[in-house]
């Protein structure tokens, strides 16, 4: 499974509609409208490169009201859940 993190930078005036928009789509798994520079984050998960320029590129970027995005893949996932079963491994009580 490839996850990527998708920036959004939205028209103000449709943001709400948009996060929807983006959120209904394949792929995308969360939206977060957030505070600063970036108007919405989107999480898409998907299980080829192939389908990462799909999902990003053919499908967010022509949403209307999507001004721009900027997409960063992940490399290895850290969660509190990973660091506790590891924490956990050998231990006996």
């Amino acid at each position: 499974m490839i996850t990527a993190i998708a920036l959004i930078d939205a028209d103000v005036a449709r943001i709400p509609e948009v996060a929807q928009e983006v959120a209904d789509l394949p792929g995308v798994s969360e939206v977060y409208s957030v505070t600063g520079d970036i108007d919405l984050i989107a999480v898409v998960r998907v299980r080829r490169h192939e389908d990462l320029a799909d999902v990003v590129a053919d499908r967010i970027g022509k949403v209307d009201g999507v001004l721009g995005t900027q997409t960063y893949i992940a490399f290895q996932a850290y969660s509190r859940h990973d660091l506790e079963q590891a924490f956990a491994i050998g231990l006996d009580d």
